[in-house]
């Protein structure tokens, strides 16, 4: 049983949770309607969609398609950062527990995107893990770091220092 890829993600799952954390424990509740652009989502759609993309990882590996066609989601609307936080940990916990226990195997399996007849992409799970499950929650993650500097919210470091830190 290789472990390879599956040790790779969850040792980069494990470096990245900390920041993801330390900047969703930023988002102030009270803004969450805030949008720096019309085109732009509100701060708390963003936050939640940054909480709860670790939790793609169980859709990943346990299933092999979705089907916005057939599934509900309601994504929650917290009503304070200690609630944000607590769905955050919960997924990333979960994420941390599926890479522990899967093998690179798993990883070689395909699996599809698709909203009824229209297939956006099927691709290994191993692509759709580093594509939707980690370079998009970075992504979002700057993202929502952005809104928070243009609400004036001192940042913490990611990969170094932030220009918030003396």
């Amino acid at each position: 049983m290789s472990k390879i890829l599956t040790n790779l993600f969850l040792e980069e799952l494990k470096a990245e949770a900390g920041a993801t954390r330390a900047i969703l424990s930023l988002v102030p509740i009270e803004k969450g309607d805030y949008k720096p652009h019309e085109k732009s989502m509100k701060l708390m759609n963003l936050a939640v969609h940054v909480a709860e993309i670790p939790g793609w990882f169980g859709d990943v590996t346990k299933k092999d398609v979705l089907d916005f066609a057939t599934m509900e989601h309601k994504p929650f609307i917290p009503t304070s950062n200690a609630e944000l936080l607590a769905v955050y940990d919960k997924k990333i916990n979960e994420a941390f527990t599926i890479l522990e226990t899967i093998d690179d195997e798993k990883l070689k399996e395909n699996w599809t995107m698709r909203a009824g007849e229209i297939v956006y992409f099927t691709l290994p799970k191993s692509n759709v893990i580093r594509t939707w499950c980690l370079n998009h929650w970075y992504h979002h993650r700057a993202q929502l770091g952005v809104y928070l500097r243009m609400l004036d919210i001192p940042l913490p470091g990611t990969y170094g220092p932030s220009a918030d830190m003396s």
